[in-house]
């Protein structure tokens, strides 16, 4: 008799046993977050990378100098206090980030004609620049719609008369570049800060 119960259990066990890959594959998988830490990473590396071009071109074409500035009166104000930097929430800013990077590249387009027009000796890495500005502002977007950051569309920039000579051209240029180095640091820093905190609310 014991024999015989010895056996039903085994059997029974055997059964469940080979039912336990349809168990386990009925049950779905866990949601997996996306990385939001790696594209935080991803767009400090490529702020990075432009605030070199950018000090690149001003070391290029410096005055001996400061050039005349405020020829551009609708450049994102850049007046952050570093103070100011670890309170940041994560969806506000990304928002203005993209906001003050789609007006830069505004900013960057009219020079690249003003650019072309009076033959420009830094135009093949002004390009270079755009390429990267398009792209940054690209992976922001990816990653503003990961994080539902609303998008905000900054008012059409209001730009100066078409420079009349090469002259005026780098003056212009000078005091874009300055401004959008202020802007490479400053984001370079969030992006960077944003991932830290991206990392310790993963672990937490």
């Amino acid at each position: 008799m014991k024999l015989l119960v010895d056996s039903s259990s085994s059997l029974l066990l055997s059964l469940l046993l080979a039912q336990l890959p349809l168990f386990t594959s009925a049950v779905p998988a866990p949601y997996r977050r996306p990385n939001v830490v790696h594209e935080l990473d991803r767009l400090a590396n490529q702020t990075k990378n432009l605030r070199q071009i950018t000090a690149d071109l001003l070391k290029e074409h410096a005055f001996e100098t400061d050039p005349e500035q405020h020829r551009f009166k609708s450049l994102p104000l850049m007046n952050n206090r570093a103070s100011d930097i670890n309170s940041l929430e994560m969806r506000p800013t990304l928002s203005q980030l993209h906001a003050d990077l789609k007006s830069f590249e505004h900013h960057f387009a009219w020079l690249s004609r003003a650019s072309r027009k009076h033959h420009h000796p830094a135009l093949p890495k002004l390009g270079q620049m755009m390429s990267l500005i398009k792209s940054l502002t690209s992976m922001l977007e990816h990653q503003m719609m990961r994080v539902d950051a609303q998008r905000v569309s900054p008012p059409s920039p209001s730009m100066p008369p078409p420079p009349p000579s090469q002259f005026d051209v780098l003056q212009s240029s000078q005091e874009l570049l300055l401004q959008f180095r202020l802007f490479c640091d400053w984001a370079q820093r969030v992006f960077s800060v944003l991932s830290t905190k991206s990392k310790m609310s993963a672990v937490q």
